[in-house]
């Protein structure tokens, strides 16, 4: 695939004659100013990560579908001319051929194919069948006549040619029509762009190569998958587990990711097999992918909605649950301290008063009152008694 630089003032990107983007006055109907390969858009796009690697195997250099003005399938005989021998097929616009005895690299002039053969991207969709179509084409070995036009190189050293096989072919037609190869203007070079226009309007309206509605790699069917997976997911009904709703959500951030890839690819109309469609196509694609869009953008918001609905009953019912298991958790405790209470005593009972009976005592008669102790042993003399008669002491001590 040719390498663009997007320094160069003589490098021109070509889009579809009848594409809706402004360009300036067109050389030949449909073409446009090239401003770069890469746009910030598509660089973005192939940063989006795995989700959307499919999609990033599309890219390429944009090509445009002019009418042509004039008839190029035949070498002139006033251009510079060169015998070669192909020596082996590159990727499906490329070739090494010996000329004169030295090997050079040839592309093809005014033609464009998806990559190979770029080390820093995927192998493009389509891109091998587009290397084996130019084997069958330009097979090792087989004489091919190259011819320059204005400028003879580019930027990479290699020669840029439109390439006749032994019949008179222009094998950078036979690319095109074969549909592995869209059109590609690179100003100054511009004479072989309009048989290469014609032989791909041919593929175009037999839908082969990249026109082709059947391989699952191509723009075409990357959009109706991506925006089917999106309306099939919106139209199932909401789920009613949050697991299952993660799931859906995960499935619809997925697709969104690819429709919003696709469609910055659709707009930027900067990649060879978005080339490959006309006005009408690509309006129908990009209608596709914001409907798809829409939809998903919508039913992310009822899914967010329905999350919550779902986490605030099951809040609800846990905050329902914790209460029951409290007030259980009191009845419980107030049926236990009631278990451990002492037992009631009997209800007191006064006993019956009886008046005991009257028992009159026993007459005893007082017994003699014990002689007072002598406090004077042995003393017989006389006594002096004190007031009451009850005391004494010896009257000698008075």
């Amino acid at each position: 695939m040719e390498k663009l630089d997007s320094g160069s003032a003589k490098y021109r990107q070509c889009h579809s004659g009848n594409s809706s983007m402004e360009k300036p006055t067109p050389l030949i109907p449909g073409e446009c100013t090239l401003l770069s390969t890469t746009s910030g858009t598509a660089a973005r796009t192939k940063a989006a990560g795995l989700a959307i690697a499919a999609v990033m195997a599309l890219t390429g250099c944009n090509a445009g579908s002019a009418a042509p003005e004039k008839n190029a399938a035949e070498p002139a005989t006033n251009s510079a001319r060169n015998e070669a021998v192909v020596v082996r097929v590159v990727d499906g616009d490329t070739f090494e051929a010996s000329v004169n005895g030295e090997q050079k690299t040839v592309r093809l002039l005014n033609v464009d194919t998806p990559e190979t053969k770029d080390p820093k991207a995927p192998v493009e969709c389509m891109g091998p069948e587009a290397t084996t179509a130019l084997e069958q084409l330009l097979p090792a070995g087989s004489k091919v006549t190259l011819e320059l036009d204005e400028e003879p190189l580019d930027t990479y050293g290699r020669t840029l040619a439109g390439v006749f096989d032994s019949n008179g072919k222009l094998v950078n037609a036979e690319v095109a029509r074969t549909g592995f190869g869209v059109p590609l203007l690179i100003e100054p070079n511009r004479k072989f762009y309009p048989p290469v226009v014609t032989a791909f309007e041919d593929a175009r309206t037999r839908g082969v190569g990249l026109n082709s509605a059947e391989i699952p790699c191509l723009p075409a069917q990357q959009v109706e998958q991506a925006s089917r997976t999106i309306e099939t997911i919106v139209a199932a009904p909401l789920a009613e587990a949050a697991s299952d709703l993660d799931e859906s959500h995960a499935g619809l951030v997925a697709a969104l990711a690819v429709v919003a890839a696709l469609k910055a690819a659709a707009n930027a109309k900067n990649h060879v097999h978005w080339a490959a469609y006309n006005a009408a196509q690509l309006t129908a694609m990009v209608n596709r992918l914001d409907s798809a869009a829409e939809a998903g953008a919508a039913h992310k918001i009822s899914i967010g909605a329905k999350k919550k609905e779902l986490a605030d009953a099951a809040a609800a019912a846990s905050a329902r649950q914790a209460a029951e298991a409290s007030a259980a958790a009191a009845a419980a405790a107030e049926a236990e301290r009631l278990r451990n209470l002492p037992p009631v005593p009997a209800p007191y009972v006064p006993p019956a008063y009886v008046p005991p009976a009257y028992v009159p005592p026993a007459y005893v008669p007082p017994a003699a009152p014990a002689p007072a102790p002598n406090p004077y042993p042995g003393y017989n003399g006389p006594r002096c008694y004190a007031p009451g008669g009850k005391t004494w002491t010896p009257c000698s001590k008075r």
